[in-house]
């Protein structure tokens, strides 16, 4: 069933402990994209500056993305640099240069307004709310954000996060967000604002998923080769997200969601093992399954 996607389509440049890239292509929507694609037709709604390359578009579609929502502007795409040192959950930013992004106004396609399943990128709060306003009775609404948006816009923020099922974060933006430094009693807090889920983003250390009184870890894989931990949050909504929307008109169960942050957890290490979508793009149906038995493995007790 349609997975819809709003954010970011981004140039990015980027120096770990491993190596550097420069002007690769990054942004939420796109690493989303990818990795929802493999499980689910997705539908993208972003802009892009006339400096983009047209043979990345037309590759997008090729892996059966629908770009009929991607704008291409006048102007210069969305740019970011920034650097990891040893600790890779944490990004320092160099340089943001949000270009024709800093103008982007999301419009749905009319013959989109009924997609079931939508995620919100980490976009300005108030263009999630539009966004919301637009679609007709979503099955499932998720959102993304950032430190950013925490700082600058909250008020909007919390207005949208009423809105949505399920609120997909990392550990430094829900304690941001909340003021409370246990996640367990931040994730209830802001489950009381509205979402019936709070699925925590903890990079090597895994993923911490709750709603109600159900509490789900998810381990992170244990790699050998890492490179570049940008778009792996991203990749894991698409991860997650796409498995849900796989299931189309069924009722989702809890096990389908604990099944969903397993698969999102998958997809999402094979992000980090390239710089930007390289590793991301290659992947086939047996990897993703390969690496899903991995982490099941990992918490089975013989």
């Amino acid at each position: 069933m349609s997975l819809l996607v709003v954010g970011s389509m981004a140039f990015d440049s980027i120096k770990s402990p491993f190596g550097e890239a420069e002007q690769i292509v990054g942004g939420s929507a796109t690493y989303f994209s990818i990795a929802a694609g493999y499980f689910t037709p997705v539908r993208l709604v972003s802009v892009v500056g006339r400096d983009f390359p047209e043979a990345t578009i037309k590759k997008l579609s090729a892996r059966g993305i629908d770009t009929l929502g991607l704008t291409v502007a006048s102007g210069e795409t969305f740019r970011w640099k920034g650097f990891y040192e040893n600790d890779l959950n944490v990004a320092h930013t160099v340089r943001t240069n949000l270009n024709v992004f800093e103008e982007f106004a999301p419009v749905l396609p009319p013959e989109w307004k009924d997609t079931p399943y939508l995620f919100l990128g980490n976009i300005n709060p108030r263009l999630q709310l539009d966004v919301m306003a637009q679609i007709r009775k979503p099955k499932i609404v998720a959102l993304d954000t950032m430190n950013f948006w925490i700082e600058k816009s909250p008020d909007l923020l919390r207005e949208a996060i009423k809105k949505i099922e399920i609120l997909i974060i990392n550990e430094a933006e829900v304690r941001q967000l909340t003021g409370e430094l246990n996640l367990v009693r931040a994730a209830r807090m802001l489950m009381d604002a509205g979402p019936k889920r709070v699925v925590i983003k903890r990079g090597e250390y895994g993923v911490l998923h709750m709603s109600g009184n159900s509490i789900f870890a998810a381990p992170a894989c244990p790699l050998d080769t890492i490179f570049d931990p940008t778009g792996a949050g991203d990749s894991f909504a698409g991860g997650f997200m796409g498995y849900l929307a796989s299931k189309g008109d069924k009722e989702i169960s809890e096990a389908d969601y604990r099944m969903a942050t397993v698969y999102g957890s998958a997809v999402a290490s094979f992000t980090v093992e390239a710089f930007g979508t390289q590793r991301l793009e290659s992947l086939s149906s047996d990897d993703i399954a390969q690496r899903v038995s991995l982490l099941r493995s990992l918490t089975e007790i013989p």
